[in-house]
C-alpha cells in the first residue's frame, strides 16, 4: 500500500511524464521497491535520466539544424582554385575546372590521408596499367590526381615523386592543407579534373585498377542509347560493388561489426532510398556531365558523401549502374568507431538539409 499510495500522490502531482508514472506503478505493484525513501530515490534518478535525455535530444536537434544552415551555401565552392606546380620546372600549371571542355579520356582521383606506406604500391599498379593501355590504344589518355587531405606523414613527398617520374601532365597533386575528409578530397579532385570519364578509387589499392574497365563498359553501353551525344555530355554513374562478398564478410567479421553494418544499411535505405546495395565502395566512375551535376552540389565532407551521391543521382534522374568488383581487405583502414558516429551525424544533416529544403540543389552554373 505504501508503494501504491506514493505512486498515486506522485502521479496526481504531475511530477514527470506519464511514461515515468507508469514505470513507478509497475515497480510498486510488483513490490520491487520498499518504502517511501526508495521510491523518491528512484523517482529522482528517473526524472534526471529523462531530463538529461530530453536535453541531449534537443541539443542534438539544434546542432543538426545549425550545421545544416551553415552548409547551405557549401555547394557554391567560392574558394580559390588549387595551384598545380611542376616539380621539374617549378612553374605553375593551369588549373582546369569541371565546366571546362574535357582534355583527357579519363581522370583517376585518389584521396590520400597519411598514406605514405600504402600509396606507392597503389600508384605503381595504377600507372603500370594506364601506361600499358596507352601503348595499346593511341586514343587513350589519362591523368591521375592525388589529393593530399592534410596528411602529417610523407604522403605529399611520395605523391610528388610520382609527378617527377611521370610528368605533371599525367600525375598531379592537390594539397588541402588541413584534413577535411574523404568526401571533400574527392570533390576537390573531381572539380579540377580534365577527363571525359572520372574514376574515384582508394589509396590502399583494395580494388584492382583494371576493374575500371567493367564500369567503363557499363557507361559506354548506356551512352550508346544516345548516339548523337558525346559520352562526356551524358550523365551516367557506375558504382563498384562488394555486395557479392557480403556472405563471406558476415562469416569472418566480428558480430558487432556486422550489427553496425546492418544498422547502417537501414539508415542508408531511409535516407537515400533503395536501389544501391553497396554505397560505400570507394570505386566509382562518372561521366563529366554527371560529375558536374553531383560534385557542384555535394555538401557532406566525410564518410557519408557516397550516400549523398546516391540521393543527388536519383534527384537528377542520372542512371546508376552497380557492378561487382574485385576487392580485398588491406591493413591500415581509417574506419573507426568514431567514423560510425560521424556517418550517423552526416546522415542527419543530409536528411534535414534536403527534406526541409534548407539545401538548395543547383541545376545550372551560377556566375
Amino acid at each position: 500500500m505504501v508503494c501504491i499510495s506514493t505512486f498515486r500522490v506522485y502521479f496526481r502531482a504531475g511530477r514527470g511524464s506519464n511514461f515515468v508514472g507508469l514505470v513507478f506503478g509497475w515497480l510498486c505493484r510488483r513490490r520491487i521497491l520498499k518504502g517511501n525513501m526508495e521510491i523518491w530515490g528512484l523517482s529522482t534518478m528517473l526524472e534526471l535520466t529523462v531530463i538529461v535525455a530530453v536535453i541531449c535530444g534537443l541539443g542534438l536537434a539544434v546542432a543538426i539544424v545549425v550545421e545544416t544552415f551553415r552548409r547551405r551555401l557549401n555547394h557554391n565552392h567560392l574558394e580559390a582554385h588549387p595551384i598545380f606546380e611542376d616539380p621539374n620546372s617549378l612553374k605553375q600549371v593551369k588549373c582546369p575546372y569541371i565546366y571546362d571542355p574535357a582534355e583527357k579520356y579519363i581522370s583517376l582521383i585518389i584521396p590520400a590521408y597519411n598514406e605514405e606506406l600504402r600509396l606507392p604500391a597503389a600508384l605503381d599498379e595504377t600507372m603500370n596499367y594506364l601506361q600499358q593501355r596507352e601503348r595499346k590504344d593511341s586514343s587513350f589518355s589519362y591523368e591521375v590526381i592525388v589529393v593530399d587531405d592534410g596528411s602529417s606523414d610523407g604522403t605529399k613527398r611520395v605523391a610528388f615523386d610520382f609527378v617527377k617520374k611521370y610528368k605533371v601532365d599525367n600525375v598531379r597533386v592537390v594539397l588541402l592543407g588541413k584534413n577535411q575528409g574523404k568526401g571533400e578530397a574527392i570533390r576537390k579532385g573531381m572539380l579540377h579534373s580534365r577527363g571525359k570519364l572520372l574514376l574515384m578509387l582508394d589509396a590502399d589499392g583494395a580494388t584492382k585498377v583494371d576493374d575500371m574497365e567493367k564500369l567503363e563498359k557499363q557507361i559506354l553501353a548506356v551512352a550508346k542509347m544516345k548516339p548523337d551525344e558525346e559520352i562526356e555530355d551524358i550523365p551516367i554513374v557506375a558504382f563498384g560493388s562488394r555486395a557479392h562478398l557480403e556472405k563471406k564478410a558476415l562469416a569472418t567479421r566480428k558480430w558487432y561489426r556486422n550489427f553496425l553494418m546492418k544498422g547502417f544499411h537501414v539508415v542508408v535505405l531511409l535516407a537515400a532510398g533503395p536501389g544501391v546495395r553497396d554505397t560505400q565502395c570507394g570505386f566509382k566512375m562518372f561521366t563529366r556531365a554527371a560529375a558536374r551535376q553531383l560534385f557542384t552540389n555535394i555538401r557532406l565532407k566525410r564518410w557519408c558523401f557516397d550516400v549523398e551521391l546516391v540521393y543527388l543521382s536519383k534527384y537528377f534522374g542520372i542512371p546508376i549502374k552497380e557492378i561487382s568488383v574485385t576487392w580485398c581487405e588491406i591493413p591500415g583502414s581509417k574506419v573507426s568507431p568514431l567514423s560510425i558516429v560521424n556517418m550517423v551525424w552526416e546522415m542527419g544533416l543530409m536528411s534535414v538539409g534536403y527534406r526541409a529544403r534548407i539545401w538548395k540543389i543547383q541545376t545550372q552554373r551560377q556566375s
